[in-house]
């Protein structure tokens, strides 16, 4: 699903200001990067969790993310580090609101995951009837930047639920959850090249699964044998994935090759 294949959006131009997209081009390094943002998140989140008291963990995660935010909102344009910094603040604070509401708050996540899915529609409804549409062709508003960072937000939120779901609840643990959700995020590609899928639902629902399949491998990684994994250590986990977050995301900002207005 590159941009190519997602750009459908006609909509009448709002009269809200214009910027240029502030969104990068959809293209299979979108993919791969977003894919370890989400497993980052979850090891890092966790990390966090365990060397500090949970509640100041959570604290950071929401003062990093509006910082994060607040530069993307305030950038002219889209640029890779600004961008995928909260990318990846989304996901850490993402995650920690998911665990607030099952740990902290005792929600099981069968409740929880269609809590987040109907907060995601709520999201994806008001977008809709505002802008008329939900293409990420064309962020290059306010209004619309706001909706799409909200829908990331929700995203992040419902993907970690549904991966604890089956890793846990569901008891497929880690590496089988990993291996499953990489099977699911193809269904969308494959509806939309086959089926006829609105290219717009294939990339939200993509989007979606990114965040088990990238959770579900890392918790693999970073969680001992006697939990069904390698037992790397949340740490090590962190870091490496990290260092290839910063090594693709540098290229991205050398070349802006993912810049829609290069």
């Amino acid at each position: 699903m590159t941009t190519a294949h997602i750009r459908q959006d006609d909509a009448p131009s709002t009269p809200a200001r214009r910027t240029a997209n502030k969104v990068p081009q959809v293209t299979a390094l979108f993919w791969v990067i977003k894919v370890l943002t989400t497993g980052m998140g979850e090891t890092a989140s966790d990390f966090l969790a365990h060397v500090m008291d949970p509640m100041i963990a959570v604290a950071l995660g929401a003062l990093g993310l509006a910082i994060s935010l607040a530069v993307q909102f305030r950038a002219r344009r889209y640029t890779a580090w600004t961008y995928w910094t909260a990318v990846v603040m989304v996901s850490v604070f993402g995650t920690m609101a998911a665990d607030v509401l099952h740990v902290g708050l005792g929600v099981p996540y069968p409740v929880a995951a269609p809590f987040f899915l109907l907060a995601l529609a709520a999201i994806f409804g008001a977008w809709y009837a505002t802008e008329r549409t939900l293409s990420v062709d064309r962020v290059d508003t306010r209004r619309r930047e706001a909706f799409y960072w909200a829908t990331v937000l929700a995203t992040f939120a419902l993907g970690t639920a549904v991966g604890d779901l089956a890793a846990t609840t569901l008891g497929f643990g880690y590496l089988a959850s990993g291996v499953t959700f990489t099977v699911f995020i193809a269904v969308p590609a494959l509806a939309h090249r086959r089926f006829g899928l609105g290219a717009v639902a294939a990339f939200w629902s993509a989007y979606v699964l990114t965040r088990p399949l990238g959770a579900s491998f890392a918790d693999w990684m970073a969680h001992p044998a006697g939990r069904g994994g390698l037992g790397l250590g949340l740490g090590p986990v962190t870091l490496g994935w990290t260092v290839v977050i910063l090594a693709l995301v540098g290229y991205l900002g050398a070349t802006r090759r993912d810049a829609l207005d290069r």
